[in-house]
């Protein structure tokens, strides 16, 4: 009997050939947020690897919507032609192309992981002002964002779905909209972040309409034959945060606007926050969210061995085993995980002699 692991899931029109998903990872190697050649080659050696579905990293809707100056961007017509040439050779070897869609809200303008990580100045390739839903700066020492105004959330509700079109134009089937970690969407959802006192903000109704208008300017030109996801940080880890009832009642209502899959993740928007790690340790939201939301959802979060993704599949905790860092250590893990499991690797024809 084959592993659900490596077995087919069907989303809509796109048959994903197993579970396993490249989970976004930023980069920090563009320039101008063009993707570039050491893009096609950490994409498309995921797709050799044997995945099923490849997620680019959060790629910013605006240019000043981008985490740092070296953020994939997808705010530019130009940026298609080569995200097109890296979709083309991920469908080429088996896998399914998409993209996170994403704004830095007030984490925007900052430097890459190796170099700190912290705020830029305008001196050092940052930029002002960055948005919020309220001017309340994520740390200390950080640049104060400012709040935005109405006109401002239309501008941005409007990006996410030029966006959208330019994923499709490039060949992308799986949209994932990233309302997780801290970054814009998130924001607003989250009391944290979001004091507000208009229409977009107190109320849990008025803290989600953000994201609603969002997804739905999405979904209105997005087909309806291919899906759609959204990242969410099902915790704050924090009292008085964002919890995991309310992302229950969130993927609620996104599952009526047309969404298809929850990417369960935490954490992001409090930086003194106390997060248990260990291995699987978001699993439980998925679990959650897919037995009280009644929607499918994604597993993230140390899951580094394939019986673990096994046995998170056949518990009906999760539809999709969502990697990240084992993927990087390992750009083969789902052939070795195939092969662990009793399933014939999803080898390309050209290493086929070596296996």
């Amino acid at each position: 009997m084959s592993s659900l692991l490596l077995s087919p899931l069907y989303l809509r029109d796109v048959t994903l050939r197993n579970r396993i998903t490249v989970s976004p990872m930023c980069e920090y190697s563009s320039r101008d947020g063009f993707a570039n050649d050491w893009h096609m080659v950490h994409l498309g050696s995921r797709a050799v690897g044997g995945a099923g579905l490849i997620l680019t990293e959060a790629s910013a809707v605006t240019e000043d919507g981008r985490i740092s100056p070296w953020d994939l961007g997808i705010y530019d017509d130009r940026h298609v032609e080569m995200l097109a040439r890296i979709f083309a050779f991920v469908e080429r070897h088996g896998a399914v192309a998409g993209m996170q869609l994403a704004h830095a809200g007030r984490k925007a303008s900052c430097s890459a992981p190796w170099l700190g990580g912290g705020p830029l100045s305008i001196d050092d390739d940052g930029w002002t002002p960055i948005w919020a839903p309220s001017a309340i700066a994520f740390r200390d020492g950080w640049q104060v964002p400012r709040a935005m105004s109405r006109d401002d959330i239309a501008r941005v509700v409007q990006a996410f779905a030029a966006a959208a079109l330019r994923v499709l134009e490039a060949g992308g089937q799986v949209i994932e909209l990233h309302a997780a970690h801290g970054y814009l969407l998130h924001e607003f959802l989250s009391p944290l972040s979001n004091r507000r006192e208009d229409e977009y903000g107190g109320s849990f109704d008025n803290r989600m309409r953000f994201v609603r208008e969002v997804v739905d300017a999405v979904r209105r030109v997005w087909p309806e034959r291919l899906p759609l996801f959204v990242r969410v940080s099902s915790t704050d880890w924090v009292d008085g945060g964002w919890t995991i009832e309310d992302t229950v009642a969130l993927a609620r209502d996104l599952k009526g606007r047309g969404v298809d899959l929850i990417d369960c993740s935490s954490g992001g928007n409090a930086a003194h926050a106390t997060i248990p790690l260990g291995p699987g340790y978001q699993v439980p939201f998925a679990e959650r969210v897919r037995r009280d939301a009644g929607i499918a959802t994604g597993a993230v979060g140390l899951i580094t061995e394939p019986q673990q993704a096994e046995e998170i599949l056949q518990a009906g905790r999760a539809d999709l085993i969502v990697v990240a860092r084992q993927l990087l250590r390992d750009p083969y893990w789902p052939i070795h995980a195939a092969r662990t499991l009793g399933d014939p690797p999803p080898v390309p024809s050209q290493y086929l002699r070596a296996f």
